[in-house]
């Protein structure tokens, strides 16, 4: 699941969240982004409303006089009464879809599309969505739900313009702490093998050090699930390996036993996590916060957040790099383009009490100098530009955005996230945020992480992986809809639930004892209607490719 979600928060107390803010107040400076002139509503109705908005991810609220949200007040009349997920999700999203009570905007999901919850969103941004109508115009048929052809979520990510610089790497990996390289010779691994070898031999200096971590919590178990495809040479299409545009289950092959029993071997060496099974997402950001965990498999965005909260400590080398592992012969495809994520964002709900003057809102904050501020924040405060027009920041300007604190009270990063954004460069050839602009990346980089970069030959965190090609027509096949009650999802759930109870188990049985649970977990898995799952991931890849292919 590819859901790029930025979230301020100090980590012992993410679960203490708030479940509401009333955003409220006038702007001090009135300043924008950008060239000076303030972004503007793009419709004339700024009269004051407030928007209910759930987003299905922890996080924390921002600061009651946060100046970006003022600012947002203040030149569209929009406040902001924000709630996090707190929990579970599916029991959240439960509840919602039972008792029909929805809050204006909601975060993207499968689930509450096939309950009828969002409103269709074509005719609104063609009517009143100029700004979005021409964001999203390359990928407008790729957005429509191929049950019925309407658009119900603003996909968040994956829309691209003018040149696109990898820097900064989000997806998924084995990763290793910084100093943990740095005290093993900087070594480069390629095999699992490798890789459990530099941790084995750092755990055994360090032993109060967990060697590998890992997550099987909520909708959050890639983590766990998602390594085989990567190190068989696939990209990430979620349940599913897609070769020669044909899609089939990899939970019950060789690929995943391989991978399983490795870990297997792991645990009984003593160097998994004990409690990797039993604990939650704010559990798990917390031990990658603590600076004690040496290495684990996931994607970047996902524990980014207890990479945040080391660098507001100070802890540049207790965070993390990625390595490309693969099983031998197997093609490297870890890193891939940002396909766009389908159905992750924004849509507006069937309760929503004025869907034009949200849509008006959305479409308002998709100009470029609305996205300079959400993205840089406001010139002469938080970036600088060079006589020639490039932006860079100050060494300030850069301590401020590594600093959680500051961020909940001068950033918008929490709404952000789930919003339409422009990526790759604004007309002016400025990267659309600092992590993406290339000298600002470097520059902004402490001597540590330039130490770490210049053992390894690299400029980038993105050069530790093979630059991708083109994404396949149909990728990612994770954002193909189940429908609601269909053979197809219900084979797909019950292959969840079979993961999440037998691969702890597997992976923590005596080494004797792996192959008889394994072949357990695989007669589970026969006994459901795989084939189901299959043909219907099978005939959307297909319709994708006919529906999605260039003319």
């Amino acid at each position: 699941m590819r859901k790029k979600v930025k979230r301020s928060l100090i980590i012992l107390c993410i679960g203490m969240i708030s479940t509401a803010l009333l955003l409220s107040g006038c702007s001090g400076s009135g300043k924008t982004s950008g060239g000076g002139s303030a972004a503007e509503s793009s419709g004339d109705d700024t009269k004051p409303i407030t928007l209910s908005v759930f987003m299905d991810a922890p996080g924390q609220q921002p600061t009651a006089d946060n100046k970006i949200y003022k600012l947002i007040k203040e030149k569209t009349g929009v406040s902001l009464n924000m709630e996090f997920l707190v929990g579970d999700l599916q029991q959240k999203l439960g509840v919602m879809i039972a008792g029909g009570d929805y809050p204006d905007l909601i975060s993207g999901n499968d689930k509450l599309i096939n309950a009828g919850a969002y409103i269709p969103l074509e005719d609104l941004i063609e009517k009143y969505a100029p700004n979005l109508k021409k964001h999203y115009a390359e990928v407008w048929n790729q957005m429509k739900d191929p049950k019925d052809g309407h658009i119900y979520v603003l996909p968040s990510y994956g829309v691209y313009t003018g040149s696109v610089h990898d820097t900064t790497y989000q997806g998924p990996g084995f990763y290793l702490q910084k100093d943990v390289l740095k005290e093993m010779g900087y070594p480069t691994p390629k095999t699992l093998e490798e890789y459990f070898d530099i941790i084995a031999k750092y755990k055994a200096k360090h032993p109060d050090m967990i060697g590998f971590e890992t997550l099987n919590f909520d909708w959050r178990v890639f983590p766990l699930q998602n390594a085989p495809e990567h190190l068989s040479g696939h990209p990430n299409d979620g349940g599913v390996i897609v070769d020669n545009n044909k899609a089939q289950i990899f939970a019950d092959k060789d690929i995943a036993k391989t991978y399983y029993k490795k870990l297997n071997e792991v645990n009984a060496q003593g160097l998994l996590d004990k409690e990797a099974f039993v604990q939650n997402y704010d559990q798990y950001l917390a031990k990658i916060a603590s600076g004690r965990v040496i290495g684990m498999f996931d994607q970047h965005w996902n524990f980014q957040d207890g990479e945040n909260s080391l660098i507001s400590q100070g802890k540049i080398g207790s965070t993390y790099v990625g390595f490309p592992l693969m099983y031998p012969g197997a093609k490297e495809y870890y890193r891939d383009r940002g396909g766009l994520n389908l159905n992750r964002g924004f849509g507006i709900s069937v309760k929503a009490k004025d869907p034009v003057r949200i849509i008006k809102f959305m479409d308002a904050l998709m100009t470029e100098d609305w996205q300079k501020t959400l993205q840089w924040g406001i010139k002469g405060e938080d970036y600088e530009v060079k006589e020639d027009g490039t932006f860079y920041r100050t060494p300030e300007q850069r301590k401020n955005a590594d600093n959680n604190t500051w961020k909940l009270a001068n950033k918008a990063d929490s709404f952000f996230g789930y919003m339409p954004k422009m990526q790759g460069s604004y007309s002016d050839g400025n990267a659309t945020d600092p992590g993406t602009q290339p000298q600002e990346f470097y520059d902004s980089l402490k001597p540590y992480d330039q130490e770490i970069l210049k053992a390894y030959n690299h400029k980038t965190w993105a050069e530790f992986f093979k630059e991708p090609g083109p994404n396949p027509v149909y990728f990612p096949a994770y954002t193909i809809i189940l429908e609601d009650g269909s053979a197809a999802q219900l084979a797909s759930t019950k292959l969840n639930d079979l993961s999440v109870k037998y691969l702890p188990k597997a992976i923590m049985a005596s080494p004797s004892e792996f192959d008889s649970v394994w072949q357990d977990y695989v007669n589970q898995i026969h006994k459901l209607d795989i084939k189901a799952y299959e043909d219907r991931m099978n005939e959307q890849i297909q319709w994708r490719i006919k529906n999605w292919s260039s003319k």
